[in-house]
């Protein structure tokens, strides 16, 4: 009994360290293997470390092929689409930086449309949250977005639509998985929804790439956390937490993901972290706090 509400408080920490590592994994990436290709991999590597979890650990999966539909659904939209979108703009020329303030949007999306697709109520506190961790995400990219060459994002026009795409989806998704998918154990769910994930990532890779993939110890242990960090430790505690949360709630922990990221690309990649960032990080705490004060 004394080990739940510890869980329950840690979680959202848990989610936002983990999902971050994305953006620096989305980079170590990009030096052995094409974007979706990559992914593919990694979807097909979740499912082969979850299917012995499900199979001999407990759980029930989704029953019925409406429920198992709405699963795969979740997955496309979640992984398939959202992921996808994502790392195919930043391949193909979106600046991480613009990339990150695009996924920033996806809190106030959700705030707009919680009312209608979930019916939850959205107080003048929670909204002025999402609106101050917003300002909090500009302050902490700013400085990437000083100087971006016009010609640049001219010729990135439509992998810009496709980012912007990818955030709705991704939008979508997490009202998709709140209504439609309450029911079955997380890590069957997470199967299906990768399954999902594939039936639109295997025909992108066909089209749009040379499923370029080299096999190399940095590809190989970028895989590994992607599959056991990502895949299943951060999507594991995202739909514990849309199934026992507030959609929206959920949703604006999204905004602690870039400060932290640029963190992590600072000791990593040693891309520079100034004051002014550090201030907008601040900022974008407190929107979180204030989105999040019940």
């Amino acid at each position: 009994m004394t080990q739940r509400p510890l869980f329950v408080a840690v979680a959202p920490l848990l989610f936002v360290l983990i999902w971050s590592t994305g953006w620096i994994v989305a980079k170590f990436a990009s030096f052995d293997a094409d974007p979706i290709t990559f992914l593919v991999v990694r979807y097909l590597g979740a499912i082969v470390a979850l299917l012995p979890i499900t199979l001999l650990g407990g759980g029930l999966w989704p029953r019925g092929r409406t429920a198992i539909g709405h699963a795969l659904a979740s997955g496309v939209l979640l992984h398939g689409l959202y992921l996808g979108g994502v790392w195919w703009a930043i391949a193909h020329g979106v600046p991480a930086g613009l990339s990150a303030v695009i996924a920033a949007l996806q809190p106030l999306m959700t705030a707009a449309l919680a009312p209608l697709l979930s019916h939850e109520r959205i107080g003048w506190n929670r909204m002025a949250g999402f609106a101050v961790g917003f300002l909090g995400i500009v302050v902490v990219v700013s400085p990437k977005l000083v100087g971006l060459d016009p010609a640049t994002l001219a010729t990135a026009l439509v992998p810009l639509a496709v980012n912007v795409a990818a955030m709705l989806s991704v939008t979508v998704g997490t009202f998709w998985q709140k209504r439609f998918v309450q029911t079955g154990g997380l890590m069957q769910i997470a199967v299906l929804q990768y399954v999902g994930a594939l039936l639109v990532s295997i025909p992108g890779a066909l089209l749009l790439e040379d499923l370029h993939f080299v096999v190399t110890t940095s590809s190989m242990l970028t895989l590994a956390w992607s599959v056991l960090g990502l895949s299943i430790g951060a999507i594991g505690l995202l739909l514990h937490l849309i199934r026992c949360g507030e959609v929206s709630r959920a949703a604006s922990l999204i905004y602690l993901v870039p400060p932290t990221a640029a963190v992590e690309a600072w000791f990593f990649f040693g891309e520079t972290l100034g004051m002014v960032q550090v201030l907008g990080m601040i900022v974008t705490a407190c929107g979180v706090a204030l989105a999040n004060r019940r």
